[in-house]
């Protein structure tokens, strides 16, 4: 009798099938590693062990920081002499009374007027809200505007950047235990990145030590011989690691810390009007709060491609998109998950208010 050909199910071959169409992505995710791309989750060259025991995610840290060095020499003159002495050294700049007190009391009041899209994402059991404080908005509130346009914030912030940034900026609130749920993960000491990168926070109300502060582990943002064979066993863990990690940012254990010979992570219980401006490739951590708490802050953010020699052409800076990234963002995102993508954290919040009732 003639042999039976074996009976495929359609669900095996449609699986076979698209397991071979997702390697004709494969150009991209090689192209990938030439842009600030991190997630190991997503690209499986980046995630590749054999890649990784060979060197890949080491090389790109190496010449990330390199570049980040060479573009900062290029804008050390955009801030004092005495703040780049303290980033160089710590990672972050810290500045107290940052604004004179007739500028901050004209900057709330216009927060506190303002009518900005607002959105919210949950993570854990804290709520992290912000409003655009894009273009649009931004024409009502000259006080801010002013601000956000002056040489010693864009200053800071490129250097810490290491380019001419046009960061998005936000008003954000965090409230914390504001639901029955595990921990908030961004209070897990981490790395945003793998390369140097810039947020900066301008409090509006003092910040205590139990009210969730910002912590940061000084000096952290300098690769060391340790911090590079601590990222290689990462790299090459990268098919275990938690999803956030999985993602491109590293979570990291005290213990792991002690082991880099980096000091213990600094807590800043900070008065309003304070600023503070940090690299994030540097372990970082939103601090535990004791209690339900509110923490409000102008926030800023920069990221672009490590890779490139040039401090400039930022394509945020370009007529039309100048000042109206975080709206368009937003809208991308949505569009993404209106097409089934990937669903957007960030969530419309129909009042505008900032704090709790």
């Amino acid at each position: 009798m003639p042999k039976k050909t074996p009976y495929t199910p359609p669900s095996a071959i449609f699986s076979f099938a698209a397991h071979w169409l997702r390697w004709l992505r494969a150009p991209v995710w090689l192209l990938a590693l030439a842009t600030e791309a991190k997630s190991f989750k997503e690209n499986p060259i980046i995630r590749s062990r054999r890649l990784n025991r060979a060197g890949l995610h080491i090389a790109r840290v190496r010449l990330a920081h390199f570049m980040a060095d060479f573009r900062r020499k290029r804008l050390s003159h955009l801030l004092s002499e005495q703040d780049r002495l303290d980033f160089d050294r710590n990672g972050f700049v810290l500045k107290s009374d940052f604004l004179p007190p007739a500028v901050m009391a004209a900057v709330e009041e216009e927060l506190a007027l303002s009518q900005g899209q607002v959105r919210e994402m949950t993570q854990g059991d804290t709520v992290t809200r912000r409003m655009s404080l894009d273009a649009d908005t931004l024409k009502r509130m000259p006080a801010t505007r002013d601000l956000l346009q002056s040489d010693q914030w864009l200053g800071l912030l490129s250097y810490a950047s290491s380019f001419r940034c046009h960061p998005m900026i936000y008003l954000q609130t965090i409230l914390t235990h504001v639901r029955d749920a595990p921990p908030d993960p961004q209070t897990h000491l981490h790395s945003d990145t793998f390369h140097p990168t810039v947020k900066a926070w301008l409090f509006l109300a003092d910040v205590k030590l139990d009210g969730g502060p910002f912590v940061y582990v000084s000096g952290s943002h300098r690769i060391s011989h340790r911090r590079l064979a601590w990222l290689r066993r990462k790299s090459m863990e990268a098919a275990t690691l938690d999803r956030l990690s999985a993602r491109g940012s590293l979570r990291v254990s005290p213990a792991a810390l002690r082991r880099m010979s980096y000091p213990e992570p600094q807590a800043f219980a900070v008065k309003k009007n304070t600023l503070v401006v940090a690299d994030t490739s540097g372990f970082h951590a939103r601090g535990e709060s004791g209690h339900p708490s509110t923490r409000i802050e102008l926030w800023g953010y920069s990221r672009r491609n490590p890779f490139l020699p040039w401090v400039g052409w930022d394509i945020q800076g370009l007529p039309g998109l100048k000042g109206r990234i975080v709206p368009l963002y937003w809208r991308a995102r949505d569009i993404g998950e209106a097409l089934g993508l990937r669903r957007n954290p960030w969530r419309r919040v129909q009042s505008t208010k900032t704090r709790h009732e």
